[in-house]
């Protein structure tokens, strides 16, 4: 079978699954995107660059269309090369985000198409307006409209598509989801299990261990979308109640989602104006390589993920099958997941006291709350396993082309 995947960014939500199909020697895999610098054992890497961006004279609202457009445009090109050396794909599997399979349907009328349902942008229910700190304005909201442009004709022209939790599916148009599977994209939960042993040295050259009073918080960047400004503010709540209590944070100071600080610099920055912390209790570990990201999470007695509607994180499903108890936000993303009590708490997102109060309850009784560890670890062995969900993906794509 040949397979085409399509990702700007290689290999995105791709890794495992593209690598699977390449294992097997009767497939052959092809990877369009704009990355040169990653390889996949068995994968042919075909890359694609932009000859613009968008820009004036475009109408704003237009921006992330125009710019789709272009995407778009340039992918169509490298399906058409490999249509000309004979090499058709028996399916095609993109994500739609960045615009990169608005024409795979013109360019290959006949051959299926699975979507990545990530995401569908919407004005109710979701991050736009979730927090009212950040209330959009009219300009914002037309254009959020015009941003799901790529979305829409993908869920129009795809032949399938595949969404990694409920609520994800969920935020997309009624009449087409009857098109999207729920599957994830799989955890490794083979690999990320409790680990005794785990160790974290800390630039002071104190050693935590798993048995130490650890709080961590982990996102990509330190953001609103994820909660750390709450997160920062319940802080002091908790160190006050834990004089023992160390905060371990891992996160960059970039802007994944939403905006930076109205007064500039980082989140990070503008928090520590709020909420100064004392280095010693609360230490950015700033962004890790994984092997050490997991080592901060193996010493945690609680960890806190906060989100708003929107995209779930891995890292959730990741700190869950290492075992640690979640304190996670009252949003529905995270709801789908966590049952409070059974397998993790939940806290109102906008309540740092409530955040806190979870937080200083386990670390008051870590042996009452060891079982929603263990439960974490098992809901997410039950629904997330990678080896399930591959297999899942990989009978779909086999079912879609006709194999």
């Amino acid at each position: 079978m040949k397979i085409a995947f399509i990702h700007q960014n290689f290999p995105g939500q791709y890794k495992h699954l593209a690598a699977a199909l390449a294992a097997d020697p009767s497939n052959q895999v092809a990877f369009i995107s704009r990355r040169a610098d990653r390889d996949i054992p068995g994968v042919r890497r075909l890359t694609y660059g932009t000859r613009r961006t968008a820009g004036p004279p475009t109408h704003p609202y237009l921006l992330s269309t125009e710019n789709a457009v272009l995407h778009g445009q340039e992918v169509a090109r490298v399906l058409l090369s490999l249509r000309k050396e004979g090499s058709v794909p028996d399916i095609v599997v993109g994500h739609p985000g960045w615009g990169e399979t608005l024409f795979v349907k013109d360019v290959l009328p006949q051959v299926p198409y699975l979507s990545y349902c990530e995401f569908y942008y919407g004005a109710q229910d979701r991050d736009f307006g979730f927090d009212p700190v950040y209330p959009p304005d009219l300009d914002a909201r037309l254009s959020l409209r015009m941003r799901n442009t790529p979305l829409l004709l993908a869920l129009e022209s795809c032949d399938r598509g595949i969404a990694p939790t409920e609520w994800q599916r969920a935020t997309h148009p009624e009449p087409f989801r009857s098109k999207i599977a729920t599957i994830h994209d799989g955890v490794d939960t083979a690999g990320l299990r409790p680990d005794p042993a785990a160790r974290v040295t800390l630039p002071d050259g104190r050693v935590l261990t798993p048995g130490d009073p650890v709080v961590t918080y982990a996102a990509r960047n330190l953001e609103p979308y994820r909660g750390f400004p709450n997160f920062l503010r319940a802080v002091p709540r908790i160190l006050d109640a834990r004089p023992d209590a160390t905060i371990l944070i891992v996160g960059g100071d970039e802007t994944s989602y939403g905006a930076g600080p109205p007064e500039g610099g980082t989140w990070r920055e503008a928090m520590l104006r709020e909420v100064p912390a004392d280095p010693a209790r609360v230490v950015f570990l700033g962004h890790l390589p994984y092997d050490r990201f997991l080592a901060a999470i193996g010493v945690s007695r609680v960890h806190v993920y906060l989100t708003y509607p929107f995209v779930l994180s891995w890292s959730m499903l990741e700190v869950m099958a290492l075992g640690r108890v979640v304190v996670g936000s009252d949003t529905a993303p995270v709801r789908e997941v966590i049952r409070h009590g059974e397998n993790g708490l939940l806290a109102d997102f906008f309540s740092p006291e409530a955040i806190a109060d979870r937080v200083i309850d386990v670390l008051a009784d870590p042996g009452a709350f060891a079982p929603l560890g263990r439960a974490a670890r098992r809901t997410v062995i039950d629904r997330y396993a990678r080896p399930d969900c591959l297999a899942r993906q990989t009978r779909l794509i086999h079912d879609m082309a006709g194999r």
